[in-house]
């Protein structure tokens, strides 16, 4: 969603065909249709940079006075702070605590193979012992 311009409410009415480039450093608002054709950088560059904080890409550019310049003849307001989302930060969800230790349950089924296998032993050789005698 774009935030609207605070000095031209009428703006946030027009056509959507309309290329809006926001720079939020200075929050300002540019309506740059007109200039899609002419951009040297070709339309792709702005229609990427629409309807967001377009700052760092115009900055990362390079661009000279004289394109700064020519910025004010698309100049259409300031942006609304009030309409601007707020960032969230991310909460992770409760999880059930995660037993690390659990020495305790190979124990159990440790002990759960060995006396079985225990028994049967002792019981062959009580067979084999008693029977020898």
């Amino acid at each position: 969603m774009i935030p609207k311009p605070a000095q031209n409410e009428n703006y946030a009415s027009k056509s959507s065909n309309n290329v809006i480039l926001l720079l939020d450093l200075v929050q300002q608002v540019y309506e740059v249709t007109k200039f899609l054709e002419d951009h040297p950088g070709g339309d792709e560059v702005l229609l990427s940079a629409t309807g967001k904080d377009a700052t760092d890409d115009f900055e990362d550019v390079g661009h000279s006075d004289n394109a700064r310049d020519m910025m004010k003849e698309y100049y259409v307001g300031e942006i609304d702070a009030s309409t601007i989302p707020k960032k969230t930060t991310y909460i992770p969800p409760n999880q059930p605590h995660y037993n690390q230790d659990k020495t305790s349950e190979f124990i159990v089924k440790l002990l759960q193979f060995l006396v079985p296998l225990a028994i049967l032993g002792l019981a062959f050789g009580i067979r084999f012992y008693t029977k020898a005698n």
